[in-house]
């Protein structure tokens, strides 16, 4: 495949990841809004600190928040890998093209 051609597969690969993270993040933003009842901008800190993988800022209040908080930092931490996966995968499928050995024929 052309490399220009590769570089639009990864940058839609990059595309579709970052709007993965995006949703992501508003999940968290809304969890800790709803859940914590924190303004707006300590919402979008924490969820971005737990979508990091750097944990929480604001200490939270109660049983519901911390059960949300303990599900969004697991939810969090597979999302990251998939989201990595998704970015890295057509360069590693470059990668691996490049490496291809052709077996030899029989009759050599």
């Amino acid at each position: 495949m052309p490399f220009r051609q590769f570089s639009v597969r990864a940058a839609r690969h990059f595309a579709i990841a970052v709007a993965g993270i995006l949703f992501a993040l508003g999940i968290g933003v809304l969890g800790y809004h709803v859940f914590d009842r924190l303004p707006w901008i300590d919402a979008l800190v924490n969820a971005s600190m737990i979508l990091g993988g750097m944990g929480p800022v604001d200490p939270l209040s109660n049983a519901a928040a911390k059960l949300f908080a303990s599900f969004y930092a697991l939810f969090s931490g597979l999302f990251f890998l998939g989201a990595s996966a998704v970015v890295f995968a057509p360069w590693l499928h470059r990668l691996l093209h490049q490496l291809h050995i052709e077996e030899k024929g029989k009759d050599e």
